[in-house]
């Protein structure tokens, strides 16, 4: 945004505005209610209109004020704005929008600009084969689900680091604005630097309700609004009426005011002498009715004004003589023959109010974020392998190992400004510390001279709050940058909605041609949920893996690395995919290290493979039991179980498999990692039971392999509920996916094996009886499972 100021805008200029908004709001109705006789060139039939009315009217006219506006600010001063429509209900809005600068036209171009275009727009709309009537993938110029409630303010956070040409504007609903994550996005200014990032402009709209309610902002006084957004950190500016031509005047001189000030932060921080502490950045709080210049009353109730206006506010105009008389009225008091020529083209002289080219912000490269992206540099992993001379010998915290192959990511992409860490108050807790080394956590508040590693530059975002860490990075991502989210496990699940959506904005842009792909979604969970020693049940929890499992194959990728060499593997493979959400779980506590990182690499492209060096089949025809695993704790148990049997019954052929992609379980008609059925069967045999230690919730593993010749002979144990306060080898024992109880499971389903064994069984259930009266006298895991290492040599 150049810092050249606008003068005011004529009378004439807002009488222009004032027209272009009219044909926003003309175009809106349309999409919600006609089929047929797009330009009303002859009276409202039933047949023009559609049979299922959907779609929602009461946000709309604010949403195209504000854009019609935002557009001469565009103009003036030679701005990039991104439009974050945070009402979920603007769809018609932003597609009218879209429409009238041309963007839509040109993404779409059976969507022309004439008078058979506008009727294919307006019927596409809410309609089977059409376009949702949310904002959504579909809709240039978007980063925002219109779905999400909550989100808004944070993406256009997200979108503004780092982008320091870049003016977010971003409307907040007043139903939104009552949610959670809403509330706690406006502490964003805080880790926002006005000398490298862009600005994010919010504008509250208070349109007064939600769907039959009233706001709680909306009835809110001016003078506790302004008190609670100072309190915040803004200097709010009120827009309040309900008349057009005075609306349009406070409107534009709000807009310059707000980008004066914007102009004025930036340019003090960006010539060495910015302002002490956090800025003061402007906001607007823009009081207009619901459904405003729509239809005052219908069948005697109040509407404009009135939470009536929400969606559809005359609802039978196909089958009501009135209703229809009422929509064509409502429709003409617009006078689409001053907005529209013969031909159903907007007028010259309101095409002229749109900004052009890239400056449309349905045509910003800022809302089709992979135009501008630009490819990672990354270290080689190789360089921070760990050596592996004696399997099992050595105990490494393998989360550690990937802190500093981040660091070497910072450090080789320090200029670029594109990759930043994201996460709640846990990069060192996580051991990914090494970061500190190349960066620090970004600060915009005092910095005593006790902090550690604050910093106004810093590139690791670190709030109390997975809402804002989980958003920051979808805005960051999907305006051209690269990131990863490292997070407990178990409060991963506080953005499941979030994720949820995501996934969704993925598969569907996935599908859009002229969508360019954006950087994977990254999760680093850590913390998890069998070395939560000190922090009990609440923290356990392995269940967000469950819900990424539902999504479509092609978005989707869950990694269960076993030790450090896989866990750099996994980790540097994320970062380099594109419009996929890679799910990395990965334990932070000190932990046997198995392969080697030629061996890791082999082992993660496969994602499942036979670990011939801890199998004892003796070059039989095929195994007599499979110990399956998937994690790093269960990794370790199964070894374990591994060795125990072996030592006690040594003729018991045994296979063990371990598996680091967990979706490639499934069969390649599920998912693109999937082993076909051979190579599958191959590896869990079509008839050998299969004894499988799983990270999280067991039924996964089953849902699955459902489809597998083998699988009625699939046995899991996972974490089945049971937590508390305990020793690490408690946690397993309660979930009985421990060494012993994987024992005795193999014991019980070779067939003829338990009844030969008796002596055994007892002994593994003396051991547990052991550790149960161990731990509850000292609190501690006998020596014997706490020193235990895996033994054979290779």
């Amino acid at each position: 945004m150049s810092e050249r100021r606008s003068p005011p805008p004529t009378e004439r200029e807002l009488e222009l505005i004032d027209r272009y908004w009219r044909a926003a709001n003309y175009l809106s109705i349309g999409q919600i209610y006609l089929m047929d006789n797009p330009l009303l060139r002859e009276p409202l039939r039933p047949e023009h209109i559609k049979p299922r009315l959907l779609g929602h009217w009461g946000t709309t006219p604010g949403l195209n004020f504000i854009y019609a506006h935002l557009n001469r600010v565009i103009k003036a001063r030679d701005g990039d704005v991104l439009y974050v429509c945070g009402p979920g209900h603007g769809g018609p809005g932003m597609v009218a929008n879209t429409y009238l600068e041309g963007t839509y036209s040109e993404v779409y171009p059976d969507i022309s600009q004439d008078a058979d275009g506008m009727r294919k727009l307006f019927r596409q709309f809410s309609f089977p084969g059409g376009i949702p009537s949310h904002v959504a993938p579909e809709t240039p110029g978007s980063i925002h689900e219109g779905g999400e409630l909550g989100y808004a303010l944070v993406h256009a956070f997200g979108a503004a680091f780092d982008n320091p040409g870049l003016v977010v504007a971003c409307v907040v609903g007043d139903g939104e604005a009552e949610t959670g994550p809403l509330a706690a996005a406006w502490h964003s200014t805080k880790f926002l630097n006005p000398a490298r990032d862009g600005a994010v402009l919010p504008i509250l709209h208070l349109n007064g309700y939600k769907i039959a309610n009233p706001t709680i902002l909306s009835r809110t006084s001016d003078e506790d609004l302004r008190s609670l957004f100072v309190g915040f950190g803004y200097e709010p500016i009120f827009v309040e009426g309900h008349e057009p031509a005075d609306m349009h005047r406070q409107m534009a001189a709000a807009f310059d005011r707000a980008f004066d000030t914007i102009e004025s932060l930036q340019a003090s921080a960006r010539n060495g002498s910015p302002t002490a502490g956090v800025p003061r950045w402007p906001m607007i709080v823009l009081r207009s009715p619901k459904g405003w210049t729509g239809p005052k009353e219908v069948d005697g109730k109040k509407v404009e004004g009135f939470w009536r206006a929400h969606q559809v506010p005359v609802a039978n105009c196909r089958g009501d003589d009135a209703h229809r008389q009422i929509l064509e009225e409502w429709m003409r008091s617009y006078r689409p023959e001053d907005l529209f020529d013969a031909d159903g083209r907007l007028r010259p002289e309101l095409r002229a109010l749109a900004p052009s080219g890239e400056k449309r912000m349905g045509a910003t490269p800022y809302a089709n974020g992979g135009r501008m992206r630009r490819e990672l540099q990354l270290p080689n992993i190789r360089d921070h392998a760990v050596s592996v001379d004696v399997r099992g010998a050595s105990q490494v915290q393998s989360t550690e190992i990937l802190g500093r192959y981040l660091r070497d990511v910072m450090r080789l992409n320090a200029e670029a400004k594109n990759f930043r860490i994201f996460g709640p108050d846990e990069t060192e807790s996580n051991r990914l510390g090494a970061v500190f080394e190349q960066t620090d956590r970004v600060w915009m508040q005092e910095i005593e001279d006790y902090d550690v590693h604050l910093g106004r530059d810093g590139r690791v975002m670190e709030v109390l709050s997975e809402h804002l860490c989980q958003g920051w990075l979808e805005g960051y991502l999907l305006t051209g940058r690269h990131g990863l989210f490292s997070c407990y496990e178990a409060f991963i699940h506080i953005i499941d909605s979030m994720f949820n959506q995501h996934a969704k904005w993925l598969k569907v842009s996935r599908g859009l041609d002229w969508r360019e792909p954006v950087s994977s979604l990254n999760y680093l969970l850590t913390s998890h949920v069998w070395r939560q020693d000190h922090n009990g049940f609440s923290h356990q929890d392995p269940g967000f893996v469950d819900l990424v499992a539902n999504k479509k194959a092609d978005v989707v990728r869950i990694y269960l690395p076993p030790d450090a060499n896989t866990l750099l593997w996994v980790g540097d493979h994320c970062l380099r995919t594109y419009d996929r959400i890679n799910v990395i779980v990965a334990g932070k506590q000190p932990e046997s290290q198995y392969l080697t990182i030629d061996e890791a690499v082999k082992h993660c492209e496969e994602g499942i493979g036979v670990w011939e060096w801890a199998s004892f089949e003796k070059d039989s025809i095929g195994p007599d039991v499979v110990m399956a695993c998937a994690g790093d704790v269960p990794t370790m148990e199964t070894l374990a179980a591994v060795m125990l049997l072996h030592e006690a019954i040594p003729d018991l052929k045994i296979r063990t498999v371990n598996v680091v992609d967990l979706l490639a379980m499934q069969d390649p008609q599920q998912h693109p990692h999937g082993l076909d059925d051979a190579r599958f069967d191959g590896i869990f045999t079509k008839g050998r039971p299969v004894i499988f230690a799983y990270h999280g919730y067991p039924y996964l593993i089953h849902r699955l392999t459902y489809r597998r010749t083998n699988h009625g002979n699939i046995h899991v144990r996972g974490f089945v509920e049971e937590g508390t306060t305990t020793t690490p080898f408690d946690m397993t024992v309660l979930n009985e996916v421990d060494r012993y109880h994987l024992a005795l499971e193999a014991i019980a389903r070779v067939p003829d094996l338990a009844e030969k064994v008796p002596d055994v069984i007892a002994d593994l259930h003396a051991k547990l009886d052991a550790h149960r009266a161990f731990v509850r006298e000292r609190g501690e895991d006998m020596p014997e499972i706490r020193n235990w290492r895996w033994a054979r040599s290779s």
